[in-house]
This record gives structure tokens, C-alpha cells and sequence, in this order.
């Protein structure tokens, strides 16, 4: 029986892995059915501190998992840059910890990052080789800690994403769809690029990398990219909300932490293994708002 291990289990990403274990498909079709009878092991912070060594290390001992997916981390970006310590804490010591204790054990470990480990300054899509200069506290937190993870354990699949949405929690489709209910008129910045990405998509394809040796990094998104004032009028139109969305520069937000500009992931890695069938960030926002 495949024992996984799941932090973060209550978050976005992390909640609807356990959904998808336990219905045994995606949308994207179904899951192998070695993970049939596999036992879920779900831990938030009060089942599982991953900034403490010695919990982690005691916990993963007497549990002995054969995957860890590491689904927890500090996401609030500009708390970030005044929570600094902490955001090390989780985003990089954290993720230390599980790698050693994973490492000892010869479990996979399944790390999530972020499209933020860039500077963002480029024009063309980053590929999983090139050169990391993160411009905030969460992105140098978050490289770091992939940084632990190829230090420290050998069977590591560290998986970026960016712009993330589910079921589960909240998140930025859900946000405009409310905001534009209650308002009828939104600002979005137009000067940020990326790739949506359905959540659906994404563990499939995390589902897919685990049972193989196909070790490394990989960027996993939604085909083709797009601007937040892009991703917002999209949500709108196949929400058929009546609302007026206007454009807007990232430095009118005044907000603490630096955004990329262009954070846009190419999924080579991907399409050299085990193959690249994310949706097109489109498509699957539509299935996504329909539902």
C-alpha cells in the first residue's frame, strides 16, 4: 500500500490532492490505481510543525510515508516582507527539515514553489534551467528552500506553478467573481504576466510525476500567458457578470513586496517526460467557472 504524506492539507492545493486520491480522477481523466488504497497521512501545522526539526523527523520516522507532498508555505507575499523571519521559517527551513527526513527514510518528496524564484524581468516564458534573482522575501524564501531540497534528499520532484485556482479556499477567480457582484466596476493591473493555472491540472500531473524516477525540476502551468486585467475580463465574460473592468499600473496598488512582471512558466520539463497535457489556461477556466 503507497503511504503519502500531505501538508498543508488544508489549503487550496493540498485539499484537493485528498479529493482526488479519494475520487480517483481529475478532470483530465484518471488516476493510476496504485493510488486506489493509498493512505493519506493529512497534516496541517497543529498535526505537524515543519519548522521544528525534531518533530518532523519523529513524525516521518513512526509514519514512514513513501511520498511527502509539500503543499504547506507562507503565500502571503507582502506579509512577507515585514514576517520575514517566519516566511524563512516555513518557506525554507521547513522544507530543510522534510528533505533530510525524508532523505533518511528513501521517501519521494514532491515540493510545490512558484513562478516567484524569477526576477520577472524577461520576455519570454522561464524554462527550468534558467537563472533564478528573486525581487521579493517570498521568492528568496521559496528558492531557498528548493535549494534544501537538492542539497539534502535525492528523490526530489520540485514543482513550480503560478496563479493558482481550485475549488478549495479562496483564490483570484473567486475573488473578481464576488468583487464584480458586489461592485459592477474592478481595477486590474495589466502590467503583470503569467499562466493561470487550474488546480485540477496540476495534480494530475503532480499524481503522474510521483510514480516516477524522473527526478528534478519542473515548471507545471496553464498553456498560453496573459495579464491579471487578461485573466480578470475572461472570468467575467464566462461568468456573464455584468461589470466594467478598468486597467491599472502595479505601483497605483502601493503594495510592500515587487512582483515580477513576467513570470510566465514554459513546461519543458513536462514535455520531456512524462508529457505536457495541461489545459490551456482558457479552456480550463471556462470548465472551471461552468462547474
Amino acid at each position: 500500500m503507497v503511504k503519502i504524506l500531505i501538508t498543508g492539507a488544508k489549503g487550496q492545493l493540498g485539499s484537493q490532492i485528498i479529493n482526488i486520491l479519494k475520487a480517483g480522477k481529475t478532470e483530465l481523466g484518471a488516476i493510476n490505481n496504485l493510488y486506489r488504497d493509498a493512505e493519506i497521512i493529512a497534516t496541517g501545522s497543529k498535526e505537524l510543525d515543519i519548522t521544528n526539526m525534531n518533530s518532523v523527523k519523529r513524525f516521518i520516522k513512526n509514519r514512514l510515508p513513501n511520498i511527502v507532498i509539500n503543499c504547506a508555505a507562507y503565500t502571503n507575499v507582502d506579509d512577507c516582507e515585514d514576517n520575514y523571519e517566519l516566511a524563512f521559517k516555513v518557506n525554507a527551513l521547513g522544507v530543510r527539515n522534510l528533505a533530510i527526513a525524508c532523505e533518511k527514510i528513501e521517501a519521494k518528496l514532491v515540493h510545490i514553489s512558484t513562478d516567484y524564484v524569477f526576477e520577472g524581468n524577461g520576455q519570454v516564458s522561464y524554462r527550468e534551467y534558467d537563472l533564478n534573482n528573486p525581487v521579493s522575501v517570498y521568492g528568496k524564501t521559496k528558492l531557498l528552500g528548493e535549494q534544501y531540497v537538492r542539497e539534502f534528499c535525492s528523490k526530489y520532484f520540485i514543482v513550480r506553478t503560478s496563479w493558482l485556482y481550485g475549488y478549495n479556499r479562496n483564490n483570484f477567480v473567486k475573488t473578481i467573481i464576488k468583487a464584480a457582484k458586489e461592485k459592477g466596476r474592478l481595477q486590474v493591473v495589466d502590467d503583470q504576466r503569467g499562466n493561470p493555472t487550474n488546480v485540477e491540472d496540476l495534480v494530475y500531473h503532480i499524481l503522474k510525476i510521483i510514480l516516477t524516477e524522473e527526478y528534478g525540476i519542473y515548471h507545471c502551468t496553464g498553456k498560453g500567458e496573459c495579464t491579471w486585467y487578461d485573466f480578470a475580463c475572461k472570468i467575467i465574460e464566462f461568468s456573464d457578470i455584468d461589470c466594467k473592468i478598468d486597467r491599472i499600473k502595479s505601483e497605483q496598488l502601493n503594495r510592500k513586496a515587487k512582483r515580477p512582471a513576467m513570470s510566465s512558466l514554459d513546461n519543458m520539463m513536462l514535455r520531456c517526460t512524462i508529457g505536457d497535457e495541461m489545459r490551456n489556461w482558457k479552456e480550463a477556466l471556462k470548465v472551471f467557472i461552468n462547474r
